[in-house]
């Protein structure tokens, strides 16, 4: 690597890690795309590898030589509260020891119940669940981290994601092919309240930015978001673009349903307020800083659904 090309390490390969590796190498930077294989599709101009970032040793040779690390690591609903810390643990060792700035792909969770306020990077954290007081926790010692000059920290908040490769979220893998193919589309909550969802390019393209801008450092921000819409309003969009009428399955409380299994459910229980409130998110704080965009939603469900088409198309 020359001085002009540093370094960007990419920690976990789900969605958010493999869109942000690509956006990385849109933008000229190596990248390392981490996960514990290090196997998947072959992604030009990006490093796979195999690591363990749950574990110390693990974590300092996925970060090794890296200028500034993305921390898109996640795991099972039923393991974050026992996982996730041992991960902040090891990545904010290993980032620390290597010099490199940190960027940590982040929830909506701290915020816990705002009874349909906006959620601004102001908002206060007032979690009450299990996971949102962990992410809370979590967040608390990266900016503490900061503060106390062990290494730079940003956090990017995102909503749910919608996108391209995205299975798990409440507009995933559960919607689109049974949207496409006539089977029963499950909808969470009261589907007449505004729900943002945040696009996995937007994400991506956050993250890259917080990753090319020191001066963001020691906050919060939330990546670029379109304008929360209701749940009704995006399955008529979905509706109209597939010119398939849309079989709605309305899961009004935290109950099994199609592949919403009672496992993840019971742990998704707690958080079930999401879909019982307002969820909106504002976004203009990077939009304004950073001269970010985020991507009108119906575009966003367009890629999303000429996605899902190739997806069922490659299945046997």
């Amino acid at each position: 690597m020359t001085a002009a090309q540093p370094l960007h390490a990419v920690l976990g390969s789900g969605p958010a890690g493999t869109a942000l590796a690509r956006e990385l190498v849109r933008r000229g930077h190596p990248v390392r795309l981490v996960d514990r294989s290090g196997s998947g599709p072959a992604l030009e101009g990006v490093e796979r590898y195999a690591a363990d970032v749950a574990t110390p040793e693990g974590a300092r040779a996925a970060v090794a030589g890296g200028a500034v690390v993305y921390h898109c690591v996640n795991v099972g609903y039923h393991l974050q509260v026992e996982v996730m810390p041992k991960i902040q643990e090891a990545v904010l060792a290993a980032a620390e020891a290597e010099g490199a700035r940190l960027v940590v792909l982040d929830t909506l969770y701290p915020y816990g119940e705002t009874r349909g306020a906006v959620m601004t990077e102001d908002s206060p954290w007032n979690a009450t669940t299990r996971k949102g007081r962990m992410r809370a926790e979590l967040d608390a010692r990266y900016l503490a981290a900061h503060r106390e000059g062990r290494l730079p920290v940003v956090l990017g908040r995102s909503a749910d994601f919608v996108g391209p490769g995205v299975l798990n979220s409440t507009l995933g893998g559960a919607v689109f092919p049974a949207a496409l193919t006539g089977q029963p589309v499950p909808a969470l909550g009261d589907i007449d309240l505004p729900h943002s969802y945040t696009y996995i390019e937007d994400v991506a393209a956050g993250l890259a930015t917080l990753g090319e801008h020191p001066d963001a450092d020691g906050r919060v921000w939330h990546l670029p978001t379109a304008p929360a819409r209701t749940t009704r309003e995006i399955l008529a969009i979905v509706e109209q673009r597939t010119g398939r009428p849309i079989d709605l399955t309305v899961v009004a409380e935290p109950r099994p349903f199609g592949p919403f299994d009672e496992t993840f459910m019971a742990e998704y229980a707690e958080m079930f307020y999401q879909h019982t409130e307002p969820q909106i998110l504002d976004s203009s704080a990077i939009e304004k800083v950073y001269g970010l965009t985020a991507t009108p939603l119906e575009t966003a469900l367009d890629a999303t659904l000429a996605w899902y088409g190739e997806f069922l198309a490659a299945r046997p």
